[in-house]
């Protein structure tokens, strides 16, 4: 399903000549093309897939931040290109702030999908590809790489202006390999983190198994469970849909009670929706875990056939070791 776009425009964050934070901004915003259309559908595919993602809301408004030049939009006060501007700027202002350097493309982009108006704003860095021209000569060029994006954040419109005090309107990035880069992008647009997506989904799969050991479901149910949680997270994610619990709950084997009485009565009740982490996919597929110079990995399903486990002896029994995993332990003997 494709989105609907009503602006889009890109400014670029430079060190200039004298090694200073500059802005290069583009003169207006692009005209709405199936090229931009293709980048913003990219866009919005790539950030749903993004693991690990925070929710929260905006500050309350003053004269100078973010969600007051966001109601400025809203009302019609500025245009989207004038919109862009202004917060480009108040994006250079808190990098200084916090005495770092990001530079890169800020990309500002308002679509609708799925009956839903966002805001995207998203600083992305470029990657050279090589091309060869007919004449079989290499052309170098740069792109935006936007399978590597780290800094983005989402704002859900229709949520702000429909529903603002719940503050669940806002998602973004947290940050890579361990190291908290999007604290002055959080700072940037006032948001504070409220709810964690990744710790969200990691609670919803374990509210599932402990659904089925409460429904005292067999193996193969459970598979067959889990096989349609995964099928049902795959299709949100290909189509950048937030989790809603109770579509799963019609996807869920039922048994004596309903898995949306289930979760509401856990300890730490689950939100009613909230974006799918893809690492979820490979968590209800496998069980894996690593520690004391072991390694292993399996498929859920071979658990009780080809896997036994004893937790009384805390031992893994595997019948039919893979060929060339054998194959070193008969060398190594």
């Amino acid at each position: 399903m494709s989105a609907i776009i009503h602006q889009f425009v890109v400014h670029q964050l430079a060190i200039n000549e004298a090694q200073e934070l500059s802005i290069i901004p583009r003169s207006k915003c692009f005209e709405v093309s199936p090229q931009i259309e293709n980048l913003v559908e990219q866009l919005n595919q790539a950030y749903a897939g993004k693991p690990g993602k925070g929710v929260g809301g905006l500050d309350d408004p003053n004269e100078d931040n973010f969600s007051s030049m966001l109601n400025d939009l809203a009302d019609e006060e500025q245009s989207f290109y004038q919109f862009s501007l202004q917060t480009t700027e108040l994006l250079k202002k808190t990098l200084l702030e916090f005495a770092t350097i990001e530079t890169g493309f800020i990309v500002f982009s308002r679509y609708e999908f799925l009956a839903t108006d966002y805001l995207f704003i998203g600083l992305l860095n470029t990657k050279r590809h090589v091309e060869i021209d007919h004449s079989l000569e290499l052309n170098y060029r740069d792109h935006l790489d936007i399978a590597r994006m780290q800094l983005a954040v989402r704002i859900d419109l229709t949520e702000r202006r429909i529903n603002p005090d719940n503050n669940r309107y806002v998602s973004f990035i947290k940050g890579r390999m361990g190291r908290k880069v999007s604290d002055f992008f959080m700072a940037f647009v006032g948001c504070e983190e409220l709810v964690d997506i990744k710790q969200q989904n990691k609670q919803l799969v374990t509210v599932v198994d402990e659904y089925f050991q409460a429904e005292q479901l067999d193996n193969h149910e459970k598979q067959a469970g889990r096989q349609q949680m995964v099928n049902y997270y795959k299709e949100k994610i290909e189509h950048g849909e937030d989790i809603q619990l109770a579509e799963l709950a019609e996807q869920l084997p039922k048994g004596d009670s309903n898995f949306m009485d289930f979760a509401r009565n856990t300890e730490t009740p689950l939100e009613n929706h909230f974006q799918a982490d893809p690492t979820v996919i490979k968590s209800m597929n496998k069980f894996s875990g690593a520690g004391g110079g072991l390694t292993l990995s399996f498929e859920r399903k071979l658990l009780g056939e080809r896997v036994q486990y004893d937790p009384h002896s805390d031992t893994l029994l595997i019948k039919g070791v893979p060929p060339n995993l054998k194959d070193q332990l008969l060398k190594s003997s």
